[in-house]
């Protein structure tokens, strides 16, 4: 028997049929690493599952699947276990399942089911030595196979943001056999998890564009002085430093306070609500900029929206799922990340807005007018797609522009510098 499943592999390999010329989507053994416990998600492609099975999920869509749940489950227990060194089970429990579409490079577009499930080891058993016994399709579709891969695991630095792909799982021609897949995962630390925070908090706030020109807004008005209902350039240099300083810190304790409140679960607030209101803070801030509306009160209002603003980033660490310790670690480090970035967000900006208001107040003025309709549109674009939950044509390109951010800090450099020339050349002939 081995030998004609052996010459018929041969001959599928040397005589491809039309039907199947084209390659098969893989599986994919998708896993978060905790501490005793790992969240894997199956990502099975559909036509190959129902192959072999003949559950026929396609056709029948969501009812099909529902009907099917109980002995969908029932298969994969009997095709998918993981066993420590000593070849004791993990408690494997099914959280859900949908049916979906996917893409690889090689295949195209195709349908497939992903199965959430959670896997929990042995009590006293290494939670990062394991093998996994796998032979989901492949026990049928000779020919199928699937990667393994690690999307998260705290202790090593892994955040979620990318999928490491460790190995995969095939049957071995030779001997018609799937064998056990080893996972043998290097040993991390909480310095390492705490790294990898706050990198990743410097990553969410230098793409987190409306929560940048929410602060660059509201700075914008730091080096002003409100004179009834118009704007004058504040000539006390130290004041502006100051209000600067306010403003910052002001923001920072406000999305830092929610941020931990959010991240530990003592508050709770829907996502879209949030969104929407981060992009009206934008547009009230840009109003404000433009005619004085809260006068001298900027430090409360970034302390305000800064509680809001902070509701949003505690959605990253929501998703982690970490213990007591590793999520104080994180909260840390994320914080810490995120303040590193505005403070160098700042720093690239500041300078150049601080020169042009002394260079010329009339340019500054100007410019600020400029920047705060500018981001009064941003705002009106992001808060319609976040109602509407649709993506227009001032959203799209907003975020094909925050990618070239460092392009406005080059406009600001080049404003600086004739402002600065033009005052040299003035000074110069009298």
């Amino acid at each position: 028997m081995k030998v004609f499943y052996s010459i018929a592999i041969f001959l599928l390999l040397l005589f491809p049929i039309k039907g199947i010329a084209h390659p098969m989507p893989n599986s994919v053994i998708q896993m978060d690493i905790y501490q005793q416990t790992i969240q894997c998600e199956l990502q099975l492609p559909l036509s190959e599952l129902e192959l072999a099975t003949g559950f026929g999920l396609d056709k029948e869509g969501t009812n099909g699947l529902m009907q099917a749940r109980a002995k969908i489950e029932e298969y994969i227990r009997h095709h998918f276990q993981v066993k420590d060194k000593n070849a004791e089970s993990w408690k494997m429990a099914i959280l859900g399942m949908h049916i979906t579409k996917a893409e690889q490079t090689a295949t195209g577009m195709y349908r497939e089911l992903v199965i959430k499930m959670t896997l929990k080891a042995p009590i006293h058993a290494d939670a990062r030595a394991f093998s996994i016994y796998y032979d989901v399709i492949m026990h049928q579709v000779i020919t199928h196979k699937a990667l393994v891969c690690i999307r998260q695991d705290w202790e090593t630095g892994r955040t979620g943001e990318d999928n490491i792909q460790i190995g995969s799982i095939y049957v071995d021609t030779s001997t018609l056999k799937v064998y056990p897949f080893s996972v043998q995962l290097e040993k991390g630390n909480s310095w390492e998890g705490f790294k990898s925070m706050v990198i990743l908090g410097m990553k969410h706030i230098s793409e987190g564009t409306d929560h940048l020109m929410f602060l660059l807004v509201l700075l914008l008005t730091a080096l002003l002085v409100p004179i009834g209902r118009k704007w004058g350039v504040n000539s006390n240099l130290d004041h502006c430093f100051l209000k600067i300083l306010k403003i910052s810190i002001a923001f920072t304790v406000g999305h830092s306070l929610t941020l931990i409140l959010a991240t530990l679960g003592v508050v709770r607030f829907p996502v879209k609500p949030v969104e929407i209101i981060i992009a009206f803070s934008i547009l009230i801030t840009a109003i404000h900029a433009i005619r004085p509306v809260f006068a001298n009160k900027e430090s409360f209002v970034a302390a305000g929206f800064g509680l809001i603003h902070g509701l949003a980033f505690s959605a990253i660490l929501s998703e982690l799922h970490l213990t007591s310790w590793r999520l104080a670690v994180s909260l840390l480090g994320f914080n810490i990340g995120i303040e590193l970035m505005q403070l160098l967000v700042i720093l690239l900006v500041m300078p150049w807005l601080i020169l042009i208001s002394r260079q010329s107040h009339y340019y500054y003025k100007l410019l600020k007018n400029f920047l705060a309709i500018l981001a009064g549109v941003a705002s009106i674009a992001w808060m319609l797609e976040r109602i509407l939950g649709e993506a227009n044509f001032i959203s799209t390109h907003l975020s094909i522009l925050a990618s070239h951010a460092i392009l406005f800090v080059v406009f600001l450099f080049l404003i600086s510098m004739c402002c600065y020339t033009a005052q040299y050349i003035k000074r110069s002939r009298r």
